[in-house]
């Protein structure tokens, strides 16, 4: 018996190697392709007003500013004192400037590669929480091929940072159960969260308290934890504090209840809309993997005694009711959302890998799939046409065209490699969109 044991023992321990190996080449390969796709022609379109305007003109304000002029502890827009958000990405476009000057590409190259990073984060999460690696893999390529993740993590603005820092705190939380050590990461990730989006982000830390308490209550009660937390939290107290001593209460009433608290009850700059804004956003911009939805549900609700699909529930519920209930409303408030949804959908894939050669798959996908290929076929035809003639766009639409066509003729045969045909077709898509000057549509 224990000769048996030594034999088990030293082929875990020659798997072990074998298996990091593959991880870091996974790891590789994702952040490789997630570069291309969020770098590519990301600074050949103007700037949009407002929201990434705002952002540029920050940092192009911090970038300027004299020696000792503490800008970078306190920042302005337009000369006037900037009590909307913390600094942190506004500094790192800064310092983008400090380096390739000031133009789009520097201006958005922050928040992209900052985007792109949060790709192989999704793969170690997935990691984490799944046994199968291909549940990982497949987390990780749909989570790249979104279309509002890489548009939206492109953009100079705060978000697609906050989904990378909110991933770091999750896979830390995530460590933690086994040791104790990741509890500062926990505090750090929240801590960036917090000096990028301000006190909103203490609601995506709800996230994780909700989890712990339902998975690992015990977690909630080790000093570990609440020492991480303490210590991710001071540079965000000595921030507040500053602009407090600084400020007084010009900085109580504009930074804290105008900007940050009166956005869950009090509208602001008319971006108001019913609390079905964000399913609705979800169910425009999701597809193709939206087919996979109703299957996924099901998986997700028979494993709930599983930590996976706990995680999951409370992260996409517990956010979405969150963002539901405010006010104001932005199509990119929905980000952190995204990386649950591919974690979900990532799973239900792994699934097919272990069905039988002669097992079908559902009606459902390849009637979804065929329905995406003829309305892709169409935009393709119509931007053909002489009076809308647009070669990008025609290319594009056929590209997502051919993807979903060959992917339904393989999936109504039962081969399995219609989702290899459905990765890497949805990649190339975006990438020719993102080659384009039409990523920027508004």
């Amino acid at each position: 018996m224990q000769e048996g044991s030594s034999i088990w023992g030293r082929l875990e321990k020659q798997h072990r190697p074998v298996n990091k190996w593959i991880d870091w080449l996974w790891l590789m390969v994702l952040l490789s392709a997630a570069v291309l796709l969020f770098s590519i022609n990301l600074g050949e379109l103007p700037l949009r007003d407002g929201d990434e305007s705002h952002v540029a003109q920050v940092a192009r304000e911090i970038w300027s500013a004299p020696a000792g002029s503490m800008r970078w502890l306190y920042p302005t827009l337009g000369g006037e004192p900037y009590h909307n958000k913390p600094p942190l990405i506004h500094l790192l476009i800064a310092g983008a400037y400090s380096l390739g000057g000031v133009n789009e590409w520097t201006t958005r190259l922050p928040g992209a590669m900052l985007t792109a990073f949060s790709v192989p984060l999704l793969y170690c999460i997935g990691r984490e929480i799944f046994r199968q690696r291909w549940a990982a893999i497949y987390s990780a390529l749909i989570y790249l091929t979104m279309l509002p993740v890489v548009r939206y993590g492109r953009l100079a603005i705060l978000d697609g940072a906050v989904v990378s820092f909110f991933m770091v705190m999750m896979f830390c939380l995530l460590r933690s159960r086994r040791d104790l050590r990741y509890c500062l990461g926990i505090g750090i990730g929240l801590g960036l969260i917090c000096l990028t989006q301000g006190l909103l982000g203490i609601l995506l830390g709800a996230i994780a308290i909700v989890f712990l308490f339902w998975d690992t209550p015990r977690l909630l009660t080790s000093y570990y934890f609440w020492i991480g937390i303490f210590i991710g939290i001071l540079p965000v107290a000595g921030w507040y504090s500053a602009q407090f001593l600084h400020y007084g209460y010009t900085f109580a009433q504009l930074g804290l209840v105008n900007q940050s608290l009166s956005r869950i009850g009090t509208a602001i700059e008319r971006n108001s809309a019913p609390p079905w804004y964000y399913v609705i956003e979800i169910f425009k911009w999701t597809w193709p993997w939206l087919i996979f939805l109703p299957q996924t549900m099901r998986l997700v609700w028979e494993n709930l005694n599983l930590s996976w699909a706990k995680l999951l529930l409370v992260w996409s519920f517990v956010y979405l009711f969150i963002i539901s209930f405010m006010t104001l409303k932005l199509p990119w408030y929905i980000l952190p959302i995204y990386p649950s949804l591919a974690l979900a959908f990532g799973a239900q894939l792994a699934e097919t890998e272990n069905l039988p050669l002669t097992s079908s798959y559902p009606r459902t996908w390849v009637a979804g799939l065929s329905i995406l290929a003829v309305v892709a076929s169409a935009g393709s035809i119509y931007f053909s046409s002489g009076t809308v003639q647009k070669t990008d766009l025609q290319l594009i639409f056929a590209a997502v065209a051919l993807t979903m066509t060959l992917a339904a003729i393989l999936a109504e045969r039962g081969n399995g490699q219609f989702l290899k045909i459905l990765l890497w077709g949805s990649y190339i898509s975006l990438l020719l969109l993102m080659k384009s000057n039409y990523w920027v549509w508004e």
